[in-house]
C-alpha cells in the first residue's frame, strides 16, 4: 500500500471547550516504532473520557457532572485516568476499528491486512497485571481521531465479525469497561443487577453483559428511552429517578448496583441493596461528590468495588463475545471526523441511546 505522508486528524490542543479541537487535513502521519502496527481507522468510537480528559473533569478540582464542555479550573496534576497530565498535542479516541497497513521492526508482516479493533490499555510489557504501570489509547498515546494511527501490536485485536466498522467501533471502551466492572464484582446466574444510565454507551453494556452472564437485569433511563433500552433485553425498566426506588422495584431483591452515574441519586441506589450486596462503579457523569452514610455501608455487610483498569483477560474476551455474536452494538449515530465536534456535542447532549461514532 502507498501510504501518504500526512493524514486528516483531530487534534486537542489544551484543556477547555470544543473550540480545543482543531481539524487539520495535513497532520504527520505516524510511522510504527518497533513492535508497533499501522492502521488505518474505519471508525473510531466516542466516549466520555475524550469529553472528561478535554475539559478537564479528571481534576480534582472539578466538582461537577461532565456534561459541560470546559471547567474554567483545572489541577494540571491530575486531569487524566491515571493521574498525570497529559501533554497536548494530543489526537484522542480510544474505540478504532480499522485495518493493519504497515508494522514495525519485530512484527510479523503478515499482520498487514488484518481486522482489528483497538485494547485501550497500554500496559508494561513485563509487568502487565500492574495497574501502576498502564495508561490509555488516545490519552497518554495519540489514538484514533485520524486516518491513521499507531498501537503496539499486542494492542491491535484480529476481529472477523460481519458487523460495519463503525458498528465494531462501539465495543472496546464501553464493552469492556462495563465487562470489567461486572468481573470485578463478580456478576453470575444468581444476581439481579441494578444498572442507572443504562441508555448510555457503558450502561447498554452493562444491560447486554449482565444477561450474558445469566443474571436478571432492571435497567434505569429516562422514559423516552425505553423503547430502545427495552431491545438491549432488560426484565424491568424504570424511570431515571424514581422518587421512591424501593417502592418502583416492587419484589426485586438489588444484589448488584452497576452504576457510571453517581450525583444527588446515588444514596437511594445504596439503599436499594440488600444485605450483603455489592456496588461497583467506573464513572460518575451526573457528579463525582456524593453523599455516604458510613453505616448504611458496614451494617448491611455492602462491599464496593471501584474499576478502571480492567483485567488483561477482559479484551480477548470481548472478542470472542462479538465473534459468537453473543452481544450487539448499539449504533446511535455516525459523523465525520471533521464533525467532530458537533458529534462531542451530541454526545454531551446525552438525547441519544448507544454510541456515537466518527468515520475518517
Amino acid at each position: 500500500m502507498n501510504l501518504p505522508r500526512t493524514m486528516s486528524a483531530m487534534v486537542t490542543i489544551g484543556h477547555g471547550g470544543l473550540d480545543q479541537m482543531v481539524f487539520h487535513e495535513n497532520w504527520p502521519r505516524p510511522d510504527p516504532a518497533a513492535g508497533e502496527v499501522l492502521i488505518k481507522v474505519g471508525a473510531c468510537g466516542l466516549n466520555n473520557t475524550d469529553v472528561n480528559t478535554r475539559s478537564g473533569w479528571y481534576s480534582k478540582s472539578v466538582t461537577d457532572a461532565t456534561t459541560g464542555n470546559a471547567f474554567a479550573e483545572v489541577s494540571e496534576d491530575d486531569p487524566t485516568w491515571g493521574g498525570a497530565p497529559i501533554q497536548f498535542p494530543r489526537i484522542q479516541g480510544a474505540d478504532v476499528c480499522g485495518k493493519i497497513v504497515a508494522v514495525g521492526e519485530g512484527v510479523d508482516p503478515a499482520r498487514i491486512g488484518e481486522r482489528v479493533i483497538t485494547d485501550g490499555w497500554l500496559r508494561d510489557t513485563d509487568d502487565p497485571e500492574s495497574m501502576d504501570k498502564t495508561g490509555y489509547f488516545g490519552s497518554e498515546r495519540d489514538g484514533g481521531f485520524a486516518e491513521f494511527t499507531t498501537t503496539p501490536s499486542r494492542n491491535a485485536l484480529n476481529i472477523r465479525s460481519q458487523l460495519t466498522d463503525a458498528e465494531l467501533a462501539t465495543f472496546s471502551c464501553s464493552y469492556s469497561t462495563a465487562e470489567g466492572m461486572l468481573t470485578r464484582a463478580g456478576v453470575s446466574a444468581s444476581d439481579t443487577v441494578l444498572v442507572p444510565g443504562a441508555s448510555g454507551g457503558v450502561g447498554g453494556a452493562l444491560v447486554q453483559l449482565s444477561k450474558r452472564r445469566g443474571a436478571r437485569v432492571v435497567a434505569m433511563a429516562s422514559e423516552d428511552k425505553h423503547p430502545q433500552v427495552a431491545a438491549l433485553g432488560p426484565d424491568m425498566i424504570l424511570r431515571r429517578t424514581p422518587d421512591d426506588l424501593r417502592a418502583a422495584l416492587g419484589q426485586e431483591k438489588i444484589s448488584v448496583v452497576a452504576d457510571v452515574v453517581g450525583g444527588p441519586y446515588w444514596p437511594k441506589l445504596i439503599d436499594a441493596l440488600v444485605r450483603g450486596g455489592r456496588y461497583t462503579c467506573s464513572g460518575a457523569i451526573a457528579g463525582p461528590i456524593v453523599s455516604f452514610d458510613l453505616r448504611t455501608f458496614y451494617l448491611r455487610d455492602l462491599t464496593f468495588t471501584g474499576s478502571t483498569v480492567i483485567p488483561p483477560a477482559v479484551m480477548s474476551n470481548l472478542i470472542r463475545y462479538i465473534e459468537n455474536d453473543e452481544i450487539k452494538p448499539a449504533l446511535a449515530a455516525t459523523f465525520p471526523l471533521e464533525q467532530l465536534r458537533e458529534a462531542q456535542a451530541a454526545f454531551i447532549a446525552k438525547e441519544h441511546v448507544g454510541n456515537i461514532v466518527v468515520i475518517p
